[in-house]
């Protein structure tokens, strides 16, 4: 073998070799990015499904612990304190179910434009905003329903910050998170239970509570449902 051989044969192996090498290096970045991707996307998945999760569970125990109250008050007054018994009666076994299904209650989806996932989350983060407000307002014994349950904590007419453009503000901060979460999750339970919250909320929890706040506050509520005619959307508002 002469010289001149050898050498084009070593250029030859040494092409082929940095040929692998970059062929090797591409299919190992190719490889990295697309682990990188799909970790992502697991991760997202994994945390939209806990946002839903918990917002399925922890939805029934308002309708579930009012409803009771406002239609039976004279008996859950008697009761006293023991009333706190109840969300462990009724909602516990209902989580707990719900809990067991959440494989199927979180498979179904829409898939929605990210810039509506985007939205969504903005409707979750307001409702939590005026959720917050009117707690603020309303003291920590009138969120627990204390003046429902005992004469020795009376409640209040408050009838001012939201309350002053809606009588139900904390009705309509429910449902706006409920539907900012399924906007952003896409879950398909979620858009159903944004239904059915919204006309529980209507039909029967409002109706209740305000023959219950009328029995209460007399004159200065009717007064107040005049000033104030709308009760869960911010419509219009009487002078």
């Amino acid at each position: 073998m002469d010289i001149e051989t050898f050498l084009s044969g070593y250029a030859a192996d040494l092409h082929l070799n940095s040929a692998v090498i970059v062929s090797f290096r591409k299919t190992t970045c190719s490889f990295r990015a697309s682990s990188f991707s799909g970790y992502n996307n697991f991760m997202k998945h994994h945390f939209t499904d806990l946002i839903a999760l918990a917002a399925l569970l922890l939805w029934p125990a308002i309708p579930l612990f009012w409803i009771p109250i406002h239609c039976i008050p004279r008996f859950f007054r008697r009761l006293g304190f023991l009333t706190y018994i109840l969300p462990f009666i009724t909602w516990l076994p209902i989580a707990l179910f719900t809990f067991t299904l959440r494989d199927v209650l979180l498979e179904y989806r829409i898939s929605l434009p990210e810039i509506v996932n985007v939205i969504g989350a903005l409707v979750l983060v307001s409702g939590a905003d005026l959720q917050a407000w009117t707690l603020t307002l309303l003291t920590l014994p009138v969120i627990m329903g204390t003046p429902e349950v005992t004469k020795a904590v009376p409640g209040r007419l408050v009838t001012t910050g939201p309350f002053a453009v809606l009588r139900h503000p904390t009705c309509l901060s429910d449902t706006l998170m409920l539907l900012g979460v399924f906007l952003w999750t896409g879950v398909t339970t979620l858009g159903i239970v944004t239904v059915i919250d919204a006309l529980v909320v209507n039909i029967i929890v409002i109706p209740l509570e305000e023959r219950e706040m009328s029995e209460r506050f007399g004159k200065d509520y009717e007064e107040y449902r005049r000033r104030v005619p709308s009760r869960f959307l911010p419509l219009r508002r009487n002078r």
